[in-house]
């Protein structure tokens, strides 16, 4: 099988990192081999693997040895559960500088080091939303080919959904990047489900997984440890097995976006009785009496 280059992407809290980590422990069941990639620079995106507070990054490391040309591949590169290799890209100081530089620049030097080589899976874990062109820098620079996007009913997680859609539609002409699908990683919010897949199909991808919500996962994030490993018989580990080996069916299915305006996010919501529709004639009665 070829390289697999899949990122997660997804509204800032919106439990990304858990929604991955959980996957790709799930598919290093399946026998994969996988490394992760960590792009926030809360550097959060390997700890249930490592069962680490938070692994040192390669701009930290490299800022510490002078450059990074200085620094060897053992130095950023640790062995976490089931043989998943993490490294993290880390970032700049907040207020200062650009993400997205550092993580290309943490990509090259893993190439360059040989990282990718026997490794079935690479997955990149980026922040939030794509109108920053720096958390776009995988998609950009041709590294991420399959996205899955982390979201729930509720509608800032859509709307970044949404956005994400446009990056990835900006460049999958001129690169091989494609949108995986949705994860929907349940809030409990009303018809969550319903509108979930209704965005998927406005969007022309499929609704992935949707992934119930379970206080198990907090339990097994407080020990830093994915429900897989944690609780390996539980429901939600289950869960989280069903979504790697839909992960890992999807393989050559991802499609060019087509994202929506606001307008058709808001007439979604409406569609489903999220938001209320305003009687125009109301609000003009209620003006004129006030």
């Amino acid at each position: 099988m070829s390289l697999r280059q899949v990122a997660f992407y997804g509204k800032g809290g919106i439990g990304k990192s858990t929604t991955s980590q959980n996957t790709l422990g799930a598919l290093s069941e399946m026998g994969q081999k996988i490394l992760i990639v960590g792009c926030d620079p809360k550097a959060d995106s390997t700890r249930l693997i490592l069962h680490a507070k938070a692994q040192d990054t390669i701009l930290s490391l490299a800022a510490e040895a002078g450059s990074v040309e200085d620094l060897e591949l053992e130095d950023v590169l640790k062995i976490g559960f089931n043989g998943i290799k993490c490294v993290e890209s880390g970032g700049p100081e907040p207020g200062v500088g650009c993400a997205g530089r550092g993580v290309i620049t943490a990509i090259n030097f893993l190439e360059e080091n040989g990282a990718y080589d026997d490794v079935d899976y690479v997955s990149y874990d980026v922040l939030g939303d794509v109108v920053c062109g720096g958390f776009a820098m995988p998609i950009r620079e041709n590294k991420a080919q399959e996205i899955y996007i982390v979201m729930s009913g509720e509608m800032m997680a859509m709307y970044a959904a949404n956005n994400i859609a446009k990056g990835i539609l900006k460049y999958a002409n001129s690169g091989g990047v494609r949108l995986g699908g949705l994860v929907c990683n349940e809030r409990k919010t009303d018809k969550e489900y319903e509108l979930a897949d209704s965005l998927a199909g406005k969007l022309g991808c499929k609704l992935i997984h949707f992934v119930p919500r379970d206080n198990i996962v907090q339990h097994a994030e407080l020990r830093r440890m994915t429900v897989v490993e944690y609780a390996p018989d539980s429901k939600q580990a289950g869960e989280y097995r069903t979504l790697a080996t839909k992960v890992h069916a999807n393989a050559g299915n991802g499609i060019i976006p087509t994202p929506i305006s606001m307008d058709e996010l808001e007439d979604l919501l409406m569609a489903h009785g999220i938001m209320p529709t305003i009687d125009e004639s109301e609000v003009g009665k209620k003006a004129s009496e006030g």
